[in-house]
């Protein structure tokens, strides 16, 4: 779904960050409801989406030891509103939301650098986290791909991040971006955890090392 000029206006002049308004091509959403799995329904269908930004890379022709960090200032606000309110919407509101995850890719012209910087900085991280009422570090993954590529965002249950249930990964694909000049920026959440979970969770664990399964008969 590309973004309008109608589109811009609006989340630029919804509270809080604006979204940049040059440098943008498109936004992409996506989103699923699965209703079973394993022949059997769902008590509750759980909904997944994933909302995919691409920009155009504001670093390409800089050296390594470039600051980054005014152009992250400057756009990483408005990114993380743009991401969210589309979330939001998709998904339902913000209480409908329990599991959320962020990634970036960086066309083949720039660096790593340049898609980490967009993500992985308070800008951009704790305004995502505020924005879907999160408390837990939000997981992440970034690359380096030709356009088309697909990443597996990972996600974990936004505020109790021990709560293995909520550990899955939402796959988000632009089918033209990122161009070699471009940065695709992506937020993913979940309404609910995996399928039928059923492998306990990590604060109730037993403690297991390879020295307590060697004493074991």
């Amino acid at each position: 779904m590309q973004a309008t000029n109608s589109d811009v206006r609006t989340a630029a002049s919804s509270a809080g960050p604006a979204m940049p308004t040059t440098g943008l091509r498109k936004v992409v959403l996506y989103r699923e409801t699965l209703l079973s799995e394993a022949g059997r329904s769902l008590v509750c269908p759980v909904e997944q989406a994933s909302v995919a930004v691409v920009i155009r890379n504001p670093w390409l022709g800089t050296d390594p030891d470039h600051d980054l960090a005014p152009d992250v200032e400057r756009l990483a606000p408005g990114l993380a509103r743009l991401v969210t309110d589309r979330l939001v919407t998709a998904l339902g509101g913000v209480d409908r939301i329990e599991a959320f995850g962020k990634a970036a890719i960086v066309g083949a012209a720039g660096e790593i650098e340049h898609a980490g910087a967009l993500i992985h900085t308070p800008f951009f991280g704790n305004l995502v986290r505020e924005f879907l009422g999160g408390e837990s570090i939000i997981c992440f993954a970034d690359a380096r791909e030709d356009a088309g590529a697909a990443i597996a965002v990972p996600l974990w249950h936004k505020t109790h991040a021990a709560t293995r249930s909520h550990y899955q990964t939402v796959t988000a694909r632009v089918s033209d971006a990122p161009r070699q000049d471009e940065i695709v920026v992506i937020a993913a959440a979940s309404t609910g955890p995996r399928p039928h979970p059923r492998i306990g969770d990590r604060t109730t664990d037993p403690v297991v090392t390879a020295q307590t399964l060697e004493a074991t008969p």
